[in-house]
């Protein structure tokens, strides 16, 4: 007998005042709804929120803060609120934290959850898991839920309202998909799901490539444009769906492992944002793969974005002490498990010197 699979798809609604299709889309489900999201988020779309919903019988029974980091603690928390409220669904509004605590709090609650992504910086708003963090701040697991949201808002006009910094990481994270997929994918025969994901993963670059500067310099002017447009859905559903129909060994791979080893140092993670730090793990991965063709052409397309390139650029010494723990902790992380071949510290070293030099 064959294994029993479901694959479950977000769908999405993308262009300017899409939140008028909130009333059609989510009415379906019930008639109350409680709001969780980030305080800069709901300033910028609340607003479009409540008058897409006047009138319409569906209402925001409570709009809560999510609390900051997506913890155990505060799912759990707006759970048992959506619960105490009596609630038929969960909204959230923000960047990924904030979302990932809606859908935390969606799924233990039993409640479909609706997503409105105010920045189009990482594909939360699209996948079924969410990355829980430990009070403190540090990262404690992944949580995977059996389907993602059932639809997501995408409005261009708030997202080029957002500052163009979280455009340009989210840019820089959904080209490590396209190269990290297929590299952990080398040589394996896939099954029709992790195929399908590994194609899909083709349009988290060539999109990015051919709209990309054109869509950041839009969004540092507000303006809601094609160029935008096919970087958010780039950003948001293509990435999206790769996570979602790919094995979790595809999803990553030298260049994320290149971001959790660099944030081990003192204030690095808060000087930079993690999509630009994936982007440089990429030509890191690059290098070490041996594919300079790829390797000049991604840090040209970089340095159009703005986006850092080189250690020396992100003030990080090239000295092979100040980066042994960054060394340790990229060879030994789980995004290292599948891969095609062995990579030790001194491979790693060598290709990071090598970026350095690249032209």
């Amino acid at each position: 007998m064959m294994e029993m699979k479901s694959v479950f798809f977000c769908n999405y609604s993308v262009g300017s005042g899409v939140y008028s299709q909130v009333p059609a889309i989510c009415r379906p489900f019930g008639a109350r709804a409680l709001l969780i999201g980030g305080r800069r988020a709901m300033e910028a779309g609340r607003p479009a929120l409540e008058a897409a919903l006047a009138g319409s019988g569906l209402e925001l029974v409570e709009a809560v803060l999510f609390g900051g980091d997506c913890t155990q603690e505060a799912i759990d928390r707006w759970a048992a609120r959506a619960r105490a409220l009596g609630v038929d669904m969960i909204f959230g509004m923000g960047g990924g934290k904030a979302l990932d605590t809606a859908k935390g709090a969606a799924f233990a609650a039993g409640l479909p959850v609706f997503t409105f992504p105010t920045i189009a910086s990482t594909c939360a708003s699209t996948t079924a898991l969410s990355v829980v963090y430990r009070e403190d701040g540090s990262f404690s697991r992944f949580a995977f839920y059996p389907r993602p949201a059932r639809h997501c808002f995408l409005d261009l006009d708030i997202l080029a309202r957002a500052p163009w910094q979280y455009l340009q990481a989210g840019m820089g994270d959904t080209l490590g998909k396209f190269f990290e997929c297929h590299f952990a994918a080398r040589g394996d025969r896939l099954a029709h799901s992790s195929a399908l994901g590994r194609e899909i993963s083709n349009m988290c670059y060539a999109p990015l490539v051919e709209h990309g500067a054109q869509a950041l310099a839009d969004c540092r002017a507000h303006r809601s444009t094609h160029a935008l447009e096919q970087a958010v859905l780039a950003i948001a559903v293509s990435t999206g769906l790769v996570s979602l129909l790919v094995l979790d060994e595809y999803n990553c791979a030298i260049a994320h492992s290149v971001y959790y080893g660099l944030v081990l140092l003192p204030g690095f993670e808060e000087r930079y944002l993690h999509g630009n730090v994936v982007a440089y793990g990429v030509l890191v991965q690059l290098a070490v793969d041996g594919d300079w063709a790829q390797a000049r052409a991604l840090k040209t397309f970089l340095q159009t974005l703005d986006i850092p390139t080189t250690l020396g650029e992100m003030g990080v010494p090239l000295e092979r002490g100040h980066l042994e723990a960054v060394l340790r902790e990229t060879v030994a992380g789980p995004d290292m498990e599948h891969i095609p071949y062995p990579v030790t510290e001194d491979m790693l070293f060598q290709a990071m010197e090598a970026v350095e030099q690249l032209t």
